[in-house]
C-alpha cells in the first residue's frame, strides 16, 4: 500500500535572521513604527516564525516571497487588535501604535479580499500563541470574521449606492450645457457622490447602534439620496420628478419623495424618516448648516415635491462650499476612527481596486464581484435554485404581499434582496402579537400542567441572552448613547424573534397533534432542549434577516446553550410550516445545515455525540477518549443570572425537570436534560461546546424516510431521551432511529459533493460510485475516522484512494489510468468548488494518544496529505480490497458483518447503496473551456412543442457567426468543436440522443429547430444570468436518456468522457 501515499511536499528552509532582518525593516521603513511598536511586533512575530517556516507552502501561492507579505500582514493586523485593547491607558497604546489596517496592506501590498482569505489558517496556527501572549478571549477581539462580513457589506452598499447615484444624476458634465458648464467645475458631480458616502459613514459613526446590520445601513443611503435630490442643483438630474417611473407616489402638494424611495427599495418609511432626522442633524452638527423647513423655501429643487416634514439646508450643495464641507466630513471620520484598526471605509468611494481586490470569499460567502448575475436569477420569481437537500415545498404563497418587485423597481441586488426581505419581517411578523395566540394557549393549557408561563418564561430568559443588554458607558463623542442605540436595536430584534417563535411554534403543535390525533403536547412542549432549537433558529432568521455583522453564527448556539446537533433537528420543521418564508431565509438555512452537517456536528461537546454512544456502543471508547461527547445544557436560571435579567421578571421556574420526567431517569448515563453522559468522565465545568465558523447552513426534509418507507415520526421523538424506545415501534431507541436520519443526510450531502468534484475533474461515473460506496462504507463502518473532522476531508482522500486503486486492477478504462490524478490536481479543483475553505486541506485533526506514529504524540493538526498516510490508509484498508476486486462496487458491495468491522453498525444505519439520483442543478455547463450550457426542455414547454404522437426529437443550437446550413450539420459541428475533433468519432454525444438538448453560446443567437425537418420553432433563448456548474456530456446525455423513461445500459454506445483542462 506504500505506493498509494503521494508524496509530502516539504517547503525549503527559510533564513531566519533574514526574515526577521525584512520584518524589521517593514515595521521601521514600511509603516514608520517607534521602538516600542517595533519591539512588540517583533516579539509576536518571533514567537509564530517556526509556524511560517513550515506552512509556507500553504499560504497564498506558496512562494517564501508571498508566505512573508502573508505573515507580516496577519502580525502586525493581530498586534493592532489585540495590543491595544490590554492595559489600563490604552490610548496611550493605540497611539504608540498608529498604524491603519490599510497601511498594513498597503505596506505588504496586499488586498482585502486575499487578506481575509488567508487570515483563517494563521488564526487556527497561531491560535495557542495569541492565546498565551493575548488571553483566552483574544479572538473575540480579533474580530477578523466580523470585519469580513463588514467588508462585504460594504462593497454591497457601495455598489448599490453608486449605481443608485448614477441613475439620479449625470454621470459627467459633458451632457450639460455649456454656458451653464462655464460657470460648473468639471468634478462637481463626482464631489456630490464623495459628499453622499461621507455623509453616509458619518450615519454609520454616529446615528447607528455597533450592530451595523445591513439593512440599516440601506435606509441610511436611502435617506442620503433623499439628501442629495432635494440639495443637488435640477441641471444635474438625470431625471424630471413628474415624469419619473421611479417616483410613482404623488399627492395634492407633488410627489412623495420619501415614500416613492421607500416603493423603489423595499425600505420602511417609519424608519427612512428617523434615519433622515438623525442625518439632519449630523449635517447641523458636523456642518454648522442651519436646518429650514422644506415647505418655507422656494428653490427650483424642491419643485413638485411635496415638502411636508422635509428639512432643507441652505447652501448645502453650492460648489464654492462643498470642498469645504468634504474636509469637515473627512476630519469626522478621521477621529471617528482613530487608532481602532478597522478598515478606512473611503476605501469605497475612492475606488482603490488594488486595495479592494476582485475574487469571492470562499466557502459560501457572498460573492464580492460578479454578484449581480447570482442575485438575477435567486431573486426572480421565476427561478428557483436550490439545495439538492433541500425539502420539497409547495410554491411560496404570495398572500403576504411580498411580491417581486415590479418594472419600475430597481434590478435585483443582494442588497434590494435584504430589503425584501425584512420587508417580508416588517409586514407579516411584526404586526402578530407579542404573547401566545389563542389556539397556542389551548395547546400549552392541554398539557399535563399548564406550561403557558414557563414558556413565556424561557422565551424571554434566552432571547434577552441571545439580544443582551448593553451596560457599557456611552462613547465619548457619539451624539447619541451607543448603549442606547444598542439597547433599542436589541429590544426590536428581541420581539421579532418571539413572534416569529410563538407562529411557528403554534403551527408544529397543529402539526403534531394531528399526527398524534391528541391535543395533549406534553413530551414535546415541556422539552428544554426543543424550545430553545426554536428559539435560536428564530432569533437565527431574525439575525440574517438584517444581516449583521457582528453576531454572526453560531452566536445563537453559543448564548442559548444548544449544539449544531440539536438545531439540525428543527430546520426543517421550522421551514415547513413557515410556508410565508422567503425565498432568502429558506437559502440561508440551506447553507446553515449544509454548514452542520459537514463539520459542526462532528466537532468535539456536540450532542451527536450522545446518540452515537447509544446507537454505536463499539464507538464508546473512541468518543470517551477524546472526550467528545456534550455537557449538559447549561440550567435556565444560570442563563438568567448571567445575563443579569431583570428584577421585574417572576422567578425562574425549575424548567428542566419536565424533561427529565420524560426520559429514562433510572438510566445511569442520563444527564439533566436527557443528554448521555460518559460514566467514565464526569462534567465537572461548563465550556463551550462550539468551535466558531464562518459561513452559514441548510434546511433538510428528510428524503430517506420517504425512500424507505418509513412512517413519520412525531417531532417529540427527535428530542426525546437517546435511550427510549422509538415510538414509531421497531425495536430502535431514538438514538438508532436519529443517527440513522442523520447519516442519509450526511450520505446525501456526500453525493452532492462528490458528483460535483467528478464533473470538475472530468472522471468516470465508475469512479463516481466508487468513491461513494467507499464514503458510505467509511460512514459506517469506519465511523471514528469524521471525529473532530470535515466530511470533505473524508471525500477527498476518498477521490484518491479510489484513483489509484482502480488504476491498479485495471478495471477503470484506460483513460482514467493515463490521467494520473494527484492529491495536487484533487485540491486544485476542491479549490473552485463553492464550498471551500483552505483550512479543510491544510489542517486535518490528528491524535496520535493510542499509538506513536513518526515518532510524535498527542493531538495536532497536518495537512491532508499527512493525514491521508498517517491516518486514512491504516484505517481503511481492510475496504480497499472489495473496492478493488468487485469492479463497480456500488453494484455489488453492502456493508460488512459487525465481526468485520472496528467501529460497529448501527442498527437500521442504511446498506451501501448505488449512488442516489440527484436534482436536476439545470442548466450545465458542457465543457470547462468553452461557454456552451445545456438543459432539459421543460416538460410544459415540451407539450406545447412535441405532439403526443409523433415524439419528434428537438435541440436548440447557438448558432455563431458563420451561415445557418442545418440542424443536423451544426449539431454535429458543436459537437466536434467541444470534444476537439475535426471529424465525428464514436462516442460522441449523437444527435439522436439529444432528446430536448438546449444549448446556448455566450453573445450568441440561440435558434430552436425540429432536428428531423430543420423547421425553425422558436426564437432566443437565454441562461447568462443562470447560475451554472460544470458537468460532462457523458453526465449530460445518461441524464437525458433516463429522462426518456429508459435506463442507463451497459449495451448502450459508450460516451466519451472529456479530458482535464491543461
Amino acid at each position: 500500500m506504500e505506493d498509494m501515499k503521494p508524496s509530502v511536499a516539504t517547503s525549503g528552509g527559510t533564513d531566519g535572521d533574514a526574515v526577521e532582518a525584512r520584518f524589521n525593516a517593514l515595521c521601521k521603513n514600511g509603516l514608520s513604527l517607534d521602538e516600542k511598536a517595533c519591539s512588540n511586533a517583533m516579539k509576536l512575530f518571533k514567537e509564530t516564525k517556526h509556524l511560517l517556516t513550515s506552512n509556507v507552502s500553504s499560504i497564498g501561492s506558496g512562494t517564501l516571497e508571498e508566505a512573508e507579505r502573508f505573515w507580516f500582514s496577519f502580525v502586525l493586523y493581530s498586534l493592532k487588535r489585540l495590543s491595544a485593547k490590554i492595559g489600563e491607558n490604552t490610548q496611550q497604546e493605540s497611539d504608540e501604535s498608529g498604524f491603519s489596517f490599510c497601511q498594513i496592506l498597503r505596506a505588504t501590498n496586499l488586498n482585502i479580499v486575499d487578506f481575509f482569505k488567508e487570515l483563517p489558517q494563521f488564526v487556527v496556527k497561531a491560535g495557542p500563541v495569541l492565546r498565551n501572549m493575548y488571553g483566552e478571549d483574544w479572538e473575540t477581539r480579533l474580530e477578523g470574521k466580523e470585519m469580513q462580513a463588514n467588508f462585504v457589506h460594504l462593497s454591497l452598499l457601495s455598489k448599490s449606492y453608486k449605481r443608485a447615484f448614477w441613475e439620479l444624476f449625470l454621470t459627467s458634465d459633458a451632457n450639460i450645457d455649456k454656458q451653464q458648464n462655464a460657470t460648473s467645475s468639471p468634478d462637481y458631480v463626482s464631489e456630490c457622490h464623495r459628499f453622499g458616502w461621507l455623509l453616509f459613514l458619518a450615519l454609520r459613526v454616529h446615528a447607528f447602534s455597533r450592530f451595523k446590520d445591513l439593512v440599516t445601513c440601506a435606509n441610511g443611503f436611502v435617506s442620503i439620496l433623499a439628501i442629495l435630490i432635494i440639495h443637488v442643483p435640477v441641471r444635474f438630474r438625470n431625471f424630471k420628478i413628474n415624469d419619473s417611473p421611479h417616483f410613482v407616489k404623488k399627492g395634492d402638494k407633488g410627489v412623495d419623495l420619501l415614500g416613492s424611495l421607500c416603493n423603489m427599495y423595499d425600505a420602511s418609511e417609519d424608519d427612512l424618516r428617523k434615519t433622515m432626522e438623525t442625518a439632519n442633524k449630523l449635517i447641523e452638527d458636523i456642518l454648522k448648516k442651519k436646518p429650514c423647513p422644506a415647505a418655507e423655501c422656494k428653490t427650483e429643487t424642491l419643485e413638485n415635491i411635496d415638502t411636508d416634514s422635509l428639512i432643507y439646508f441652505e447652501g448645502l450643495m453650492e460648489e464654492k462650499s462643498l470642498s469645504s464641507s468634504l474636509n469637515m466630513l473627512e476630519k469626522d471620520y478621521d477621529d471617528a476612527i482613530c487608532n481602532k484598526g478597522d478598515l478606512d471605509e473611503r476605501v469605497f468611494v475612492n475606488d482603490e481596486d488594488s486595495l479592494l481586490g476582485l475574487g469571492s470569499f470562499s466557502g459560501g460567502a457572498m460573492n464580492v464581484t460578479g454578484i449581480k448575475r447570482k442575485f438575477d436569477s435567486v431573486a426572480s420569481p421565476s427561478k428557483s435554485i436550490s439545495s439538492p437537500l433541500s425539502p420539497q415545498r409547495p410554491p411560496a404563497s404570495h398572500a403576504n404581499g411580498v411580491l417581486g418587485p415590479p418594472s419600475a423597481k430597481m434590478a435585483a441586488t443582494p442588497v434590494s434582496a435584504a430589503m425584501t426581505t425584512a420587508k417580508w419581517l416588517r409586514s407579516v411578523i411584526c404586526p402578530l402579537p407579542s404573547k401566545p395566540s389563542a389556539e397556542l394557549q389551548r395547546f400549552l393549557s392541554s398539557c399535563d400542567k399548564d406550561v403557558t408561563n414557563d414558556v413565556i418564561c424561557r422565551a424571554h430568559i434566552i432571547l434577552e441572552a441571545i439580544f443582551p443588554r448593553n451596560q457599557e458607558c456611552s462613547v465619548t463623542g457619539s451624539l447619541q448613547s451607543v448603549n442606547l442605540m444598542d439597547n433599542i436595536w436589541m429590544e426590536q430584534r428581541r420581539l421579532e424573534a418571539l413572534k416569529l417563535y410563538y407562529r411557528v411554534l403554534e403551527a408544529m403543535c397543529t402539526a403534531e397533534a394531528q399526527i398524534l390525533h391528541a391535543p395533549n403536547l406534553t413530551s414535546l412542549l415541556t422539552n428544554e432542549r426543543f424550545h430553545r432549537c426554536m428559539l435560536a433558529c428564530s432569533a437565527e432568521l431574525v439575525l440574517a434577516t438584517h444581516k449583521t455583522a457582528t453576531m454572526l453564527f453560531p452566536t445563537v448556539l453559543e448564548r442559548t446553550g444548544i449544539t449544531a446537533f440539536d438545531l439540525s433537528k428543527v430546520i426543517e420543521s421550522f421551514i415547513r410550516h413557515e410556508e410565508s418564508l422567503p425565498r432568502e431565509l429558506r437559502r440561508h438555512l440551506n447553507s446553515l445545515e449544509e454548514r452542520l452537517l459537514e463539520s459542526m456536528v462532528w466537532d468535539k461537546g456536540s450532542s451527536m455525540y450522545n446518540s452515537l454512544i447509544v446507537a454505536k456502543p463499539a464507538l464508546s471508547a473512541e468518543i470517551n477518549r477524546l472526550g467528545l461527547l456534550a455537557e449538559p445544557m447549561p440550567p435556565l436560571d444560570a442563563i438568567a443570572t448571567h445575563v443579569n435579567f431583570s428584577g421585574s421578571t417572576p422567578p425562574v421556574p425549575s424548567l428542566q425537570k419536565h424533561e427529565t420526567s420524560t426520559g429514562n431517569a433510572g438510566s445511569s448515563i442520563l444527564g439533566q436534560n436527557g443528554d448521555v453522559r460518559s460514566p467514565m468522565r464526569p462534567c465537572t465545568e461548563l465550556r463551550s461546546v462550539l468551535v466558531e465558523r464562518n459561513a452559514f447552513t441548510s434546511p433538510v426534509k428528510d428524503r430517506l424516510l420517504a425512500l424507505n418507507n418509513l412512517k413519520k415520526a412525531p417531532l417529540q421523538s427527535a428530542f426525546a431521551s437517546p435511550t427510549r424506545p422509538n415510538p414509531g415501534g421497531g425495536g430502535e431507541t431514538c438514538a438508532e432511529t436519529g443517527i440513522s436520519i442523520f447519516f442519509g443526510k450526511i450520505n446525501k450531502l456526500a453525493a452532492v459533493r462528490i458528483n460535483g468534484m467528478v464533473e470538475r475533474l472530468q472522471l468516470s461515473q465508475q469512479i463516481r460510485e466508487s468513491v461513494y460506496s467507499l464514503f458510505q462504507k467509511i460512514l459506517n463502518q469506519r465511523t471514528s475516522l469524521f471525529f473532530n473532522r470535515h466530511i470533505d476531508q473524508i471525500i477527498l482522500c476518498c477521490f484518491y484512494v479510489v484513483a489509484k486503486v482502480c488504476a491498479s486492477y485495471e478495471i477503470i478504462l484506460a483513460a482514467i489510468s493515463q490521467l494520473r490524478l494527484t492529491f495536487k490536481e484533487i485540491i486544485c479543483n476542491y479549490r473552485k468548488q463553492p464550498q471551500c475553505k483552505p483550512q479543510v486541506f491544510q489542517s486535518v485533526f490528528v491524535d496520535r494518544s493510542s499509538a506513536r506514529r513518526n515518532g510524535r504524540t498527542g493531538q495536532d493538526n497536518v495537512d491532508i496529505i499527512a493525514f491521508y498516510n498517517e491516518i486514512f490508509v491504516p484505517s481503511i484498508k481492510p475496504l480497499l480490497g472489495e473496492l478493488g476486486s468487485a469492479g463497480t462496487t456500488t453494484r455489488t458491495s453492502r456493508v460488512a458483518e459487525a465481526n468485520n468491522s472496528n467501529d460497529g453498525t448501527c442498527p437500521g444505519s442504511p446498506k451501501v447503496s448505488p449512488f442516489p439520483s440527484l436534482p436536476d442543478m439545470s442548466p450545465k455547463k458542457v465543457s470547462a473551456t468553452h461557454n456552451v450550457y445545456v438543459s432539459p426542455l421543460r416538460t410544459s414547454k415540451m407539450d406545447a412543442l412535441i405532439s403526443h404522437s409523433s415524439r419528434s426529437y428537438y435541440a436548440c443550437v447557438g448558432e455563431s457567426t458563420r451561415a445557418y446550413q442545418s440542424p443536423s450539420k451544426d449539431l454535429t459541428a458543436i459537437n466536434n468543436h467541444l470534444n476537439g475533433y475535426s471529424s465525428p468519432l464514436p462516442g460522441v454525444l449523437p444527435i439522436t440522443f439529444t432528446k430536448v438538448l438546449a444549448m446556448h453560446l455566450t453573445n450568441y443567437a440561440a435558434i430552436c429547430f425540429d432536428v428531423s425537418s430543420g423547421r425553425k420553432i422558436r426564437g432566443a433563448l437565454n441562461f447568462d444570468d443562470v447560475d451554472v456548474g460544470l458537468v460532462s456530456d457523458s453526465m449530460v446525455a445518461n441524464s437525458l436518456y433516463l429522462q426518456n423513461g429508459s435506463c442507463a445500459s451497459s449495451s448502450g454506445a459508450p460516451l466519451k468522457s472529456e479530458q482535464p483542462d491543461s
